[in-house]
């Protein structure tokens, strides 16, 4: 087993665990990214606390679903054109900034006792904007630290660093929450942006420090990024691939099943609000965190096309298990593996693209990959939450889950065609 995500040869060296972190510097951003993601989380949940006291308006919570994903279907593929025509660094400390004027703005409006559904409805919208701006520019940074021998243990562990800031989010927003109050809460948030912007400025990574530099990226503007990301990318199997596979997996089933969880621990006998709802919530993170460590420690599952068909087949059959379970043990045992799986097919197939993405372009590639993968979770709940309305919640999900299985295996078919014909050529 080797530390790479390329097909390597007997005589080159074993699999290093966490190699990424043996890369300078690599440790660093990873744990100023993980703080950030916390961050994000606490606003999450202290902001949200107070929009349901304040006005009790399920569409406003239903904005702050869409104002969080859809700005990655609209907007992904123009970050990540920013990212390849400007330093990464600097993008990247923007959207801090933006994070930590939401955060003020918060705090604000709730000393003032004036917060008005529209200042809700502006701030969410920055806070969508500030992480489409993070995301490309964060992996072309990610790339530019580790290299990419060390890219698919760099995005794994980036994976896990995200789950492990949305699990500690919520503990430290409720403590926050119960010590200081909404107000102060939210204003010593912004103190957890601080590290990963501060550390950005003289960190030495990006265009000036690439070596040989890069060839300039085309001038495009508008829709011509997507459209001419799409057309340079026509021909290269891996990449599009990878980023139908990610975008199906999102579309379909994404992560809706998260928000039906109160209905599936009803059915499962756990109507309350107790321990054993919680861990059915805990149980898909807890999956990804495992998957992160078992993963970079032993090096199984290195990042090839075929084998992230196989993870996508797999978790569709546990997320299908899961909906028609009737156990709560079993149920939380798939709960378990379809997080483990998650983490794994989604950090293999967005190696495969950054590793297989024109050098020029890769940033518009990543951000045609974020649009796939995040942007389309902006419709997931369409087939199982708006489904289950009229067939239930457990056929809706299984339902979905088989029509992801169906398309995965249409596209392993085409996938291996393209192969074929690739090596016909």
């Amino acid at each position: 087993m080797t530390n790479s995500v390329e097909t390597r040869s007997s005589g080159q060296e074993p699999h290093l665990a966490f190699a990424a972190v043996r890369a300078p510097d690599y440790g660093i951003y990873l744990v100023g990214s993980t703080v950030a993601m916390m961050a994000d989380s606490i606003e999450h949940v202290i902001g949200y606390w107070i929009i349901f006291g304040k006005f009790h308006s399920p569409a406003l919570g239903g904005y702050a679903v869409i104002s969080h994903w859809l700005p990655f279907l609209l907007f992904s593929v123009h970050s990540g054109a920013l990212a390849d025509r400007f330093d990464p660094r600097r993008i990247i400390q923007v959207g801090m900034v933006l994070y930590m004027l939401c955060s003020l703005a918060w705090g604000a409006l709730f000393i003032t006792d004036t917060l008005e559904i529209w200042h809700a409805v502006a701030i969410l919208s920055v806070h969508g904007f500030a992480g489409v701006l993070w995301g490309p520019a964060s992996q072309l940074l990610v790339h530019d630290i580790v290299g990419r021998d060390r890219l698919h243990s760099a995005v794994r562990l980036m994976a896990m660093s995200r789950v492990a800031g949305l699990l500690a989010g919520p503990a430290m927003g409720g403590a926050m929450l119960l010590a200081l109050g909404p107000s102060l809460g939210m204003l010593a948030n912004v103190i957890f942006y601080v590290p990963l912007a501060w550390w950005l400025a003289r960190a030495p990574y990006g265009p000036r420090f690439r070596a040989p530099p890069p060839a300039a990226s085309r001038e495009e503007s508008g829709g011509a990024d997507i459209l001419g990301a799409i057309r340079t990318l026509a021909n290269n199997r891996i990449v599009v691939s990878m980023t139908l596979l990610a975008g199906a997996s999102s579309l379909i089933v994404g992560n809706a099943y998260q928000a039906q969880m109160p209905q599936f621990a009803a059915d499962l006998g756990h109507a309350q609000a107790d321990m054993h709802y919680s861990m059915l919530l805990a149980a898909n993170a807890a999956g990804a965190l495992v998957a992160g460590i078992v993963l970079e420690w032993t090096g199984l599952m290195q990042a090839r096309p075929k084998m992230a068909f196989i993870l996508v087949l797999v978790w569709c059959f546990c997320i299908a298990g899961f909906a028609l379970s009737e156990i709560y043990a079993v149920s939380l045992l798939l709960l378990f593996a379809a997080g483990f799986l998650n983490l794994a097919f989604g950090s293999m197939t967005q190696t495969l693209v950054q590793l297989h993405a024109p050098g020029p372009i890769r940033g518009r590639v990543i951000g045609l990959y974020n649009m796939s993968f995040h942007g389309m979770r902006a419709f997931s709940g369409v087939t199982v939450g708006m489904g289950g309305s009229l067939i239930g919640v457990h056929w809706s999900l299984a339902l979905s889950a088989v029509a992801l299985l169906a398309i995965t295996l249409g596209l392993l078919a085409f996938d291996g065609r393209s192969g074929e014909v690739e090596a016909a050529e």
